[in-house]
């Protein structure tokens, strides 16, 4: 069993980041590994690469962020203490734009560093030494929460789809254009699809999404949402009225009041 141990092998530090043109395969995760010892980079590309992941790596954390703003890694190993710019550094301007999931490797006597990296936006740390399989079992659990969390970012009920990601919505496979107050509304009922929304409630929570108009006018904004994505807006089979209540968008088994 691999065991990645922390001693100077050696190897050519010219095993660190390669900034020319980089082919990553599409259809491959990408592992971005950031560490200034060489031969670390070394271990961890060759036992990854044999688990099947597409591997770039970087001796430090300027060329780092430079790299991974180019290749878009789906996970990204990081050592704390670098040249040039330290991990902390790295998370900072990094995270500003972007959400790969980040994985600190820290020595035992360094673990409040991680818990800083932490704070800063990384997702695990593990403290080495440290078994390779051990490491592969944290890459694969972050990659399984972010997964989970994409597929809660689209919401699919009978004929529409709605994509939190790409703010787009979709009725039955045509591309629908709405108001941003539209979608908004039509995200709030679809995310509690089944449950009759009171109009208290939604005015509430489009207020904390920019809302500027009344508690009067969401009557008018369900009636043009109705009319782009229901077949009959007339009697509407997704959006329905639960009179004296509100609203709720319709699945089955039907709606029910709070």
């Amino acid at each position: 069993m691999f065991c990645l141990r922390w001693v100077n092998a050696g190897i050519n530090a010219g095993m660190g980041a390669v900034l020319n043109d980089i082919d990553v395969h599409e259809t491959t995760t990408t592992v971005l590994v950031v560490d200034d010892r060489a031969n670390v980079r070394l271990l961890l590309e060759e036992f990854l690469v044999e688990q099947g992941f597409t591997v770039v790596t970087s001796g430090n954390g300027q060329d780092a962020l430079e790299l991974a703003r180019r290749v878009r890694p789906d996970v990204i190993l990081l050592d704390i203490m670098m040249p040039k710019m330290d991990g902390y550094t790295f998370l900072e301007a990094y995270r500003v734009d972007y959400q790969t999931p980040v994985i600190i490797i820290t020595a035992k006597d360094e673990e409040n560093d991680a818990v800083r990296g932490l704070d800063l936006g990384a997702d695990d740390y593990i403290i080495k030494p440290f078994r390779m399989r051990e490491l592969l079992s944290r890459i694969q659990a972050v990659l399984r929460r972010v997964q989970g969390k994409q597929q809660d970012r689209v919401l699919h009920i009978g004929e529409i789809v709605l994509n939190k990601n790409t703010h787009t919505v979709t009725v039955r496979g045509e591309p629908v254009t709405l108001t941003p107050t539209e979608f908004t509304l039509l995200e709030l009922l679809m995310d509690a699809a089944g449950q009759t929304l009171p109009r208290d409630t939604l005015y509430e929570r489009l207020l904390d999404q920019g809302y500027t108009g009344t508690a009067r006018t969401i009557s008018v904004h369900v009636r043009n949402l109705r009319m782009k994505v229901e077949a009959d807006p007339e009697h509407p089979h997704y959006i329905t009225t639960a009179f004296g209540v509100g609203y709720c968008f319709r699945k089955e088994p039907p709606c029910v009041s709070p």
